[in-house]
């Protein structure tokens, strides 16, 4: 009866100790599986950020270079458009002086002329006038030609830097929100892992103690049911025994 209580109270123990063991290294390994999945995951994130993160870095300095270019040979378009345009208004007013002046002195000579009637004055008016209009009206082509393509210049420029600045804007805020994410997920890495290293811990202390039931617990080669009917047995052989022993066997 010792024996038999010894050894129901040792089954009682191993029942609870194996049950809250198998619970607790079911509910570890579960927790190291989703761990690491969610490591994983984060590192697959934070990997994916920094290679966003290096290409939009790249295209903002590429916007920057590009704007800085374009302004910069704006600058010395504008600048060549402008000394153009200014050399032109000055020919189109020295040529429009000279053109007054002999006007005004082919009409004297022209008069002078008349009372002898030559005709060579007037022919050389007539060329040398016509070949000045002709350069005036040369200049004044170059500087519409010149002033229409400043203004398409200006705004082709314009447009290309409004659009690069809208660009910069969406790709530096792209590229914070990134950083900003980047960040935040490797802070919940590091705590992921730390979360996954004391949980392991934990799942290899469940495991080390599992071996240590299994000894008296699940390998005794014997079951405990099997154990009840072997005593039960050499119960009954030993009150026969007795039985004997008392003389009872040899009354009858």
């Amino acid at each position: 009866m010792e024996e038999a209580n010894e050894e129901a109270s040792h089954k009682g123990w191993c029942d609870t100790e194996l049950s809250t063991n198998l619970q607790t290294r079911q509910l570890k390994t579960e927790t190291v599986q989703t761990l690491t999945a969610e490591i994983d995951e984060l590192e697959a994130s934070i990997a994916k950020l920094g290679d966003d993160i290096t290409e939009l870095t790249a295209g903002v300095a590429s916007l920057d270079e590009a704007m800085s270019t374009a302004t910069q040979l704006r600058t010395e378009e504008k600048a060549k458009n402008h000394e153009t345009i200014e050399d032109a208004e000055a020919a189109q007013t020295a040529v429009a002086q000279a053109l007054t002046v002999l006007k005004e002195f082919y009409a004297k000579a022209a008069e002078a002329d008349s009372f002898v009637q030559v005709e060579g004055p007037a022919q050389d008016s007539t060329g040398v006038i016509g070949m000045l209009e002709v350069i005036e009206a040369d200049f004044a082509r170059l500087e519409a030609d010149t002033k229409a393509s400043e203004a398409g210049a200006q705004k082709e420029y314009d447009e290309f830097i409004e659009d690069s600045r809208i660009n910069h804007m969406k790709k530096s805020t792209d590229n914070e929100h990134k950083q900003a994410k980047k960040q935040d997920q490797s802070q919940a890495l590091t705590l992921a892992k730390s979360d996954l290293e004391g949980t392991q811990k934990e799942l290899d202390a469940a495991l080390a103690y599992f071996d240590k039931l299994k000894p008296s617990c699940v390998d005794s080669g014997v079951s405990y049911e099997d154990t009840v009917a072997r005593r039960k047995e050499e119960i009954e052989s030993l009150q026969e025994a007795l039985k004997i022993l008392n003389g009872e066997d040899i009354e009858r």
